[in-house]
């Protein structure tokens, strides 16, 4: 049946929504007016009636002007492809400026499947399928003009006239760039903007106000919006992680270990609780002096189910992030800081992990099964260290943080209540004590293999209950730490073993040997120490203790340990074994955090199926099963990089984020002269950090004197021409901070008596004043004999 003919005469507002909502195609004002039959001052009209239904908030105008109904999808429009899974291509839309979090559009391909990637921009129409949308692609698009992350400020331009300027957060970045539209962002906002123009013509238009990055415990802002990191989950992935939730936990399908009085060791303020350990001497005479124990790790693959929306939201974040003042986690806080997370006196679904040690520490049986316990404390690792060290428990009131200093944050929030141990008060030291002995026997095997032993020190980022920088301080580190990471390391070893025997997919942990390439570096490196290093010898972890060792009690010792990290291959996740030479193991999973790391969910979910601990019952609302996916069982290869790459990304993430904080807090002390040591030596300056505290900062060779410099790429110094001064990677000595920005974690030295603007009359070169393996370093702090490319911004 034939539509009825609009009759001539403008239209009211609930005629052009339904024309704009039942057409196929992209609506712009000449197909309204052409549909109505508009002519003369009637299209007059209708462009000022447009004009008031977006003001209002009816309808809103996407790129091409065409108009779509306000929060919705336009018809036809922009969309950039976020995920790529197997044959299945995601999209978002390219701006997006509705309601809640953007969709995510399915993308038909045309033509030839697997063109499109990662970061590509389509012109693609819509259409809602089901409860969601698909996209049919129309054509590719060039990438959009660059963006950048930053922070408004306002300053002089030319000829002192006031103008705003966008600070890239982006230490890399050497320029401040003028803003030719900030929209409706304000002074000190952290802004997405576009650039255009080149050179020193490059302007920046803000297109996405992000928020106040100064705003108490709010830094880690900068990172999430730099990395493009999700941290807001959809409505879809919190009603199933409610609905996951509300899943009766019963003995039924599980062993009942309830009664086993285990006890998880974690951070002070740990609010998500992954692992748990227990153990006792074993009573079979066969193993005499041996122990059993349990690793029981979170059942996070009995909530979280493969297909569902939850399952999809964990991979595309593929793990926890960790800044000083918040988590950005992989699950949403009702599992993760809920019914997934081991709490003392609360019935929890755990995998759990036995394990059979002999006298020697060697693991020489395992088993898995799923598990029903009831953790009898949760303990902070200074508190368990104290309980040890003085074989006694700790008076109630210091509970939470005994052994850290007293500034340190005490458990005295909702989660963790410094209420009595449920299982009694001799129970948990008898556990503990039981723990260290059976500890003592995993940590001899471990001196056996002889891992990579690089004790390089972590800062720790202190903030008060304001939000402010109270202190930045070394993490301590003690023998509790050293114990759950051996129970956990042993649990590791087992998964992968086990899922081996089965002949099932692993999704390894992988950490190759270094390159011959990183060796030589290193060799040189060490030869200006007076070290030899043999590259014929085989490369084991041991080869490099020893180097350490050769170094004990020298102020040399943490240059050398970070020349040795330097020298090693990132570890990564793959189905293809290839060892972990860090840790001397052969065959490596990660199995043991499944509640912050996607990987150990996927090794859970291998372990059910290969060892068939599929839950019962068919839950309503929520995928059935909790073992591996179809799909997933043949896309090891395909997730491993994926969640490799989002590891990176948090990593990164997190060191840029500590490193704005102690610029933050160096702020207050620019001007004075602090203790620092050389971390790296370029032929453009030196990079040192501040002792005790971190941080990274330049020493431009411009500031160093009116000699010239001689940059040594192998020994890593900077030389002057006549030999009075040269500076060397490790080397301790004080520098006057010059700027410490917090908007990119950057800092500026110079040395204590360098004039403002540096030493700018350098005598000219002389010939012959060229040494081998030495680059002259010229006026600018480039080395004369080497072409540099690259643009300069």
């Amino acid at each position: 049946m034939k539509k009825p003919k609009p009759q001539p005469g403008l239209p009211s507002r609930d005629q052009i929504l339904r024309f704009i909502e039942d057409s196929p195609g992209a609506i712009g004002k000449r197909e309204i007016a052409k549909h109505f039959g508009l002519r003369g001052a009637d299209k007059i009209a209708l462009k000022a009636l447009l004009k008031d239904m977006t003001d209002e908030g009816l309808v809103d105008m996407a790129p091409g002007r065409a108009f779509h109904k306000h929060g919705g999808l336009p018809r036809v429009t922009v969309l950039r492809v976020a995920a790529v899974e197997g044959d299945a291509v995601w999209a978002v839309p390219d701006r997006w400026e509705g309601a809640g979090a953007p969709p995510r559009l399915r993308v038909m391909e045309k033509g030839r499947r697997g063109a499109l990637g990662i970061g590509d921009r389509i012109l693609a129409r819509t259409e809602e399928r089901g409860s969601g949308h698909v996209a049919h692609a129309m054509k590719t698009l060039q990438a959009g003009g660059e963006t950048i992350i930053g922070v408004l400020v306002s300053d002089t331009g030319p000829g002192g006239k006031p103008m705003i300027w966008l600070r890239p957060a982006d230490k890399r970045a050497r320029f401040d760039f003028a803003v030719s539209d900030m929209g409706d962002a304000a002074i000190g906002d952290l802004v997405r903007a576009e650039l255009s123009g080149g050179g020193p013509a490059t302007k920046a238009r803000v297109i996405d106000r992000i928020g106040d990055p100064f705003a108490p415990r709010s830094l880690s802002m900068i990172a999430i919006a730099k990395h493009e990191i999700p941290h807001i989950f959809g409505d879809e992935v919190i009603d199933e992680a409610e609905r996951a939730a509300k899943l009766p936990l019963t003995p039924d399908g599980r062993e009942d270990l309830r009664d086993l009085p285990i006890v998880a060791i974690d951070p002070v303020d740990a609010r998500d609780h992954d692992d748990a350990v227990w153990a006792i001497p074993d009573d079979n005479p066969g193993n005499k002096g041996g122990f059993r124990a349990i690793v029981a790790i979170a059942d996070v693959s009995f909530y979280v189910r493969p297909g569902g929306a939850l399952d999809r939201e964990a991979r595309r974040r593929g793990n926890s992030v960790y800044f000083p003042d918040q988590v950005v986690p992989m699950l949403p806080e009702t599992l993760s800081a809920g019914v997934c997370s081991l709490k003392a006196g609360e019935d929890r679904a755990a995998m759990a992990c036995h394990l059979v040690i002999d006298r020697h520490g060697k693991v020489t049986s395992w088993r898995f099964a799923r598990a029903l316990v009831r953790l009898r404390a949760n303990i902070a690792y200074e508190d368990a260290q104290a309980m040890i060290d003085t074989g006694k428990l700790l008076p109630f009131e210091r509970r939470g943080g005994v052994g850290a200093p007293d500034n340190a944050p005490r458990r005295t929030d909702s989660v963790h209540p410094p209420t009595p141990f449920p299982g009694g008060e001799g129970e948990i030291l008898s556990a503990l004590q039981n723990l260290w002995a059976c500890w003592k026997l995993l940590a001899k095997a471990r001196a056996a293999r002889a891992p990579l032993d690089l004790d390089l020190p972590e800062r720790q980022v202190i903030l008060d209950e304001q939000g402010g920088i109270a202190e930045i301080r070394v993490r301590e580190r003690l023998d509790a730490h050293r114990l759950i990471e051996d129970y956990m390391i042993a649990a590791n070893v087992a998964a992968a073993k086990a899922l081996e025997a089965k002949k099932s997919p692993v999704m390894y942990r992988i950490h190759e040997p270094p390159s011959r390439d990183k060796l030589v570096s290193l060799k040189d490196y060490l030869e200006t120490f007076d070290q030899r290093f043999a590259l014929g010898q085989v490369i084991t972890p041991a080869v490099f203790n020893r180097l350490i060792d050769g170094f004990a009690g020298d102020d040399r010792l943490p240059e050398i340990m970070e020349a040795i990290l330097r020298s090693q291959t990132q570890a990564y996740y793959g189905p293809a074994n290839s060892g972990h030479f860090g840790l001397a193991l052969g065959s490596y999973a990660h199995f043991t955090s499944p509640i912050r790391r996607y990987a150990d969910l996927i090794v859970h979910r291998a372990l059910v199926d290969s060892y068939r601990l599929e839950a019962p019952g068919k839950p309503k609302g929520l995928p059935a099963k909790t073992g591996l996916g179809e799909a997933d069982a043949k896309g090891f290869s395909r997730i491993g990089e994926a969640i490799s790459a989002l590891e990176r990304r948090a990593m990164e993430a997190e060191r840029e984020t500590v490193d704005r904080y102690v610029a933050a807090y160096l702020a207050g002390k620019v001007g004075e002269v602090v203790a620092a040591r050389i971390t790296g030596v370029q032929p453009f300056g030196f990079f040192a950090t501040v002792d005790g505290l971190g941080g990274d900062g330049l020493v431009p060779v411009s500031t160093l004197g009116s000699e010239r410099f001689f940059y040594d790429e192998a020994a890593r110094t900077l030389d002057s021409e006549h030999g009075r001064v040269s500076y060397s990677v490790g080397q301790r000595l004080e520098l006057r901070l010059m700027d410490a920005n917090p908007v990119s974690g950057a800092l500026r030295f110079a040395l204590p008596d360098a004039p403002d603007e540096g030493f700018r009359n350098r005598p000219p070169r002389r010939d012959g004043v060229k040494k081998a393996g030495k680059h002259m370093v010229g006026k600018r702090g480039r080395p004369t004999n080497i072409k540099h490319k690259g643009k300069r911004r």
